[in-house]
C-alpha cells in the first residue's frame, strides 16, 4: 500500500512539475493586449508548439502573440524537399493552430538562398538550370504554396536576405541564374516573386526580409532601393521586415531609428520580424544562418543577474523606439516563443527555459506605462 502511495505521490509530483511553470507564466498581463494599441505581437513557432507537443509554450503563444510566423515549416526545404513532392502536414498544422487562436498568419519564406534543396538549382544532368527554367521552377513554387494557403495567410515574406552588408545584392544562384550576370536583370528575381505571390493570392500582403538593417545604413539603404525599383515597376510590396538580431550592445538607437524612418518614407509598412537578442560578448555577432549556431553562440554567464539586467534595458530600449514610431510599425514578432526554442541559444528572449517571464518580460510592458506617459505629460507611472 505505501509502495503504490509513493508511486502516486511522485506522479503527481512529476505532472505538477510539468504544469505549474506554465500555469506561473501565464500570471501576467498579456503581450498582445499591453500593445493592443499600437502593434501586433507574435513569434515564430515550431512544430512541437503547434502540434500540442511543448504544451507549455503553446500556452505562452496563446496568451501573449496575435501573429504567428512559420519558423521552418514553409521554407522551401521543408514544405518542397523534391521536384515532385510537396510535404503539406507540417504548414497546415501550424496554419490550423494560429486560425484556431485567431491570430495573424505571416508566411516564411518563399524565396531564400538558405534552406532550399540543392535540385532548384539544377537539370536532370545536374548542370545548372538557365534562367527561363529556374524562373519556371519559382514560379510554379510560389504559385503552388501561396495558392494553398489564399485567404488564409495573411503576409508573406516573399523574398529574404536578398542584400549583402554593403546593399549591393548577394550573389546567390537566383541572382547568378536569373540575373545572368547583367545589371538590368538583377532585380528579375525579386519582381518576378513578388509579380507571382500577388497571382497567386492578391489580397496577401507582401515583405522583402532581411537583418541589420538597424546596424548597417548602405544595407537599409539597399533595402530602400528594392522597394523604389518594385513601385517603380507596379508591383505591389507591402511592407519591409526588420529581423532586428540585436545583441546587448547593438543596435543603437540612432541605427533602429534610421532604419525606421528611411523604410517608411517609402511608403510601405515597417516590422520587426525576427527579434532577439542575444547575450554573449565575443564571436560572430550578425545572423547569417550559415554562420550562427549553439556552439558559437553559447554564452555561460546568460543566467547572471547582470547579464539578464543588461537584457532587460536593451529590450526596454527597443521597445521605447518602437513606441515612439508607432504610426510606423505594425508587428513586432519575437524569433521563438521561449529561451529553449530560440535557434541561437542562450538567452535570447522574454520567457526563460522553465517558460517564466524574465526580467526583460517586464521591462517591455513597463514601457508601454513609461510612453503614455510621455504622452499625456506624466512621469509614466501609474
Amino acid at each position: 500500500m505505501r509502495t503504490r502511495q509513493t508511486i502516486t505521490t511522485m506522479s503527481l509530483v512529476v505532472l505538477l512539475a510539468n504544469t505549474v511553470p506554465c500555469m506561473a507564466g501565464q500570471n501576467v498581463p498579456a503581450l498582445k493586449d499591453v500593445f493592443t494599441n499600437h502593434f501586433l505581437i507574435g513569434g515564430a513557432l515550431n512544430r512541437n508548439v503547434v502540434t500540442g507537443r511543448d504544451p507549455n509554450a503553446a500556452a505562452i503563444a496563446e496568451k501573449h502573440f496575435n501573429t504567428a510566423t512559420a519558423e521552418n515549416d514553409l521554407k522551401w526545404q521543408r514544405v518542397h524537399p523534391r521536384l515532385d513532392q510537396y510535404s503539406w502536414e507540417p504548414a497546415d498544422n501550424f496554419v490550423a493552430f494560429c486560425e484556431k487562436h485567431q491570430m495573424v498568419v505571416i508566411g516564411h519564406c518563399l524565396v531564400w538562398h538558405s534552406q532550399v534543396p540543392r535540385w532548384v538549382f539544377l537539370d536532370d544532368s545536374e548542370n545548372a538550370l538557365t534562367r527561363d527554367a529556374l524562373l519556371s521552377r519559382m514560379r510554379d513554387h510560389i504559385r503552388t504554396v501561396v495558392g494553398r494557403y489564399k485567404g488564409r495567410i495573411k503576409g508573406w515574406d516573399v523574398v529574404n536576405e536578398a542584400l549583402n552588408e554593403d546593399g549591393t545584392l548577394r550573389n546567390t544562384q537566383w541572382l547568378q541564374i536569373i540575373g545572368e550576370g547583367a545589371e538590368n536583370k538583377q532585380y528579375d528575381y525579386i519582381e518576378n516573386a513578388f509579380r507571382w505571390a500577388h497571382e497567386a493570392d492578391p489580397d496577401a500582403e507582401l515583405y522583402y526580409n532581411d537583418y541589420s538593417l538597424e546596424t548597417s545604413r548602405a544595407k537599409c539603404d539597399g533595402a530602400v532601393a528594392i522597394v523604389n525599383h518594385l513601385k517603380s515597376r507596379g508591383i505591389r510590396i507591402d511592407g519591409v521586415g526588420i529581423q532586428l538580431h540585436g545583441s546587448l550592445a547593438h543596435p543603437s538607437v540612432e541605427g533602429l531609428e534610421y532604419a525606421i524612418t528611411s523604410l517608411a518614407a517609402t511608403g510601405v509598412k515597417v516590422m520587426m520580424t525576427e527579434l532577439d537578442i542575444r547575450t554573449q560578448a565575443r564571436g560572430y555577432r550578425g545572423a547569417d544562418v550559415s554562420q550562427v549556431s549553439w556552439q558559437n553562440t553559447n554564452d555561460p554567464s546568460a543566467a547572471a543577474a547582470e547579464t539578464q539586467r543588461k537584457l532587460a534595458d536593451k529590450y526596454a530600449e527597443i521597445f521605447s523606439v518602437l513606441l515612439k514610431h508607432e504610426k510606423d510599425i505594425t508587428r513586432v514578432t519575437f524569433w521563438g516563443v521561449y529561451d529553449a526554442t530560440s535557434w541561437i541559444g542562450g538567452s535570447p528572449l522574454l520567457f526563460d527555459r522553465s517558460y517564466q517571464p524574465k526580467e526583460a518580460f517586464f521591462a517591455v510592458v513597463k514601457t508601454k506605462t513609461s510612453h503614455e506617459g510621455r504622452q499625456d505629460g506624466t512621469d509614466g507611472e501609474p
